[in-house]
C-alpha cells in the first residue's frame, strides 16, 4: 500500500528536522566551565579584587588630626574625597610624586631597553652548539637566581668608596651617594640580574624555529643579518613580547633593589613604590593607597599600550569571530 506523505502547498514534501541540539550543548559547557573556574574566580576576587577595592576606600579618607571642640585629640578617619589625589601634584608633596614618577619611568625605560638587547644576545649565544654549552646555560642562570636584596647587598659592596668598581676606574666615584652615579648603580645592577630572564625566554623561543628555514635562508644567500632580522626577530616575537611586558611591569614597581642599594630619602633613586612606602610608615595610609593606585593605574596604561601597540588586540579577534559564527548559522538555516 502507498503510503501518503502530506506535502506543503508549495511543492514537493521535505523530511522532518531533527531538533536542534547544538544550543543546548553550548550552554551545558558554558555552565561546567563556569562552574570549573568559580573557585578560581572566588580566589582571585579575595587575592586581587578585595585589597584592589580596599586600597581605593582608604585613598578616599585621612587621619583625623588636630583636637576637638572639647580640646580631646581627634581620632580615626575622616573623608576626604579626591584631596589626597590633588596633594599629588602639588606642593611639595607634587614636586616629590613628579620626582618619583620621572625616576621611575627613567628605569623602566633603561633597564628593559638594555635587558632586551643583552637578553637577546645571552640566547643567540646559548642556542648556538657550542662546547660547554651546558655550563654557559647554568652560568647565565646565576644573577637570576640571586634574590633581590642579597643582589643590592653584592653591588652596595662593589659601588664602596674603596671597593671594586672605583678601582677598576681607577677614581673616586661616590656611587651610592644621593647623584646621578646612583641612578647609573640601579640601572648596573638591575640590568645584571635581570637579562638572564630575557634570555631564557627568548631561548625558548628559538629552540622551536626549524633549522630547514636557515639552510634555506643560506641557500638563497641571505646574510647572518639578513637571517636575524627577517627570520630570527620574527619567529620569536611571541616570547620576547611576553619578556619585555614581564620586566617593564615589574621594573614599574622597583622598590627593594634602590632601596638595599642606595637607600631611602634620596632624591635620586626615590620610586612611586618607595614613596608609598614611606608614607605608609608614617601612618598616612590615605596618601600612601593614593601613590598607589596612581601607580596601578600607571602600570595599566603602559601594559595595555604596550598590547595594543603590538597588535595583540584580543577584544579584536573576538568581536572579528561573532560575524563568522552569524553567518554560519544563516547557512545551516538555509540549507
Amino acid at each position: 500500500m502507498a503510503t501518503i506523505l502530506d506535502k506543503p502547498s508549495g511543492g514537493a514534501a521535505r523530511p522532518a528536522r531533527a531538533p536542534r541540539r547544538g544550543g543546548q550543548a553550548r550552554k551545558t559547557s558554558r555552565r561546567l566551565a563556569l562552574l570549573l573556574l568559580s573557585p578560581t574566580f572566588l580566589v582571585l576576587a579575595l587575592v586581587v579584587g578585595y585589597p584592589v577595592l580596599s586600597g581605593i576606600r582608604q585613598s578616599l579618607f585621612a587621619q583625623a588630626e588636630g583636637l576637638d571642640e572639647n580640646g580631646f585629640v581627634i581620632e580615626g578617619e575622616r573623608f576626604v574625597g579626591l584631596d589626597n589625589y590633588t596633594a599629588l601634584f602639588s606642593g611639595e608633596r607634587g614636586e616629590a610624586f613628579w620626582n618619583a614618577f620621572s625616576n621611575t619611568t627613567f628605569f623602566t625605560v633603561t633597564a628593559v631597553t638594555l635587558e632586551t638587547a643583552i637578553g637577546v644576545g645571552l640566547a643567540l649565544i646559548m642556542h648556538q652548539a657550542l662546547r660547554g654549552r651546558a655550563l654557559i646555560r647554568a652560568s647565565v642562570l646565576v644573577p637570576w637566581a640571586v634574590p633581590t636584596a642579597m643582589s643590592g647587598l653584592l653591588w652596595r659592596w662593589i659601588f664602596q668608596p674603596d671597593g671594586v668598581a672605583n678601582t677598576l676606574l681607577g677614581q673616586q666615584i661616590l656611587w651610592t651617594a644621593d647623584g646621578i652615579a646612583s641612578k647609573f648603580a640601579i640601572i648596573i645592577a638591575e640590568v645584571w640580574k635581570t637579562s638572564p630572564f630575557i634570555g631564557l625566554l627568548v631561548l625558548a623561543g628559538l629552540q622551536i624555529i626549524p633549522k630547514e628555514v636557515y639552510e634555506a635562508a643560506r641557500v638563497d644567500g641571505a646574510s647572518a643579518w639578513q637571517q636575524f632580522r627577517l627570520i630570527t626577530l620574527p619567529l620569536i616575537r611571541p616570547a620576547l613580547v611576553v619578556a619585555v611586558l614581564f620586566r617593564l611591569l615589574d621594573t614599574l614597581r622597583m622598590f627593594d633593589l634602590p632601596f638595599v642599594l642606595v637607600g631611602a630619602n634620596k632624591d635620586s633613586v626615590e620610586t612611586l613604590s618607595m614613596l608609598a612606602w614611606m608614607e605608609a610608615g608614617n601612618l598616612r595610609y590615605g596618601v600612601a593607597t593614593a601613590y598607589a593606585t596612581v601607580l596601578f593605574l600607571y602600570i595599566a596604561v603602559i601594559a595595555y599600550t604596550f598590547v595594543k601597540v603590538l597588535g595583540a588586540d584580543v577584544l579584536g579577534d573576538v568581536r572579528s569571530a561573532k560575524p563568522k559564527k552569524k553567518q554560519q548559522k544563516k547557512k545551516e538555516a538555509k540549507a
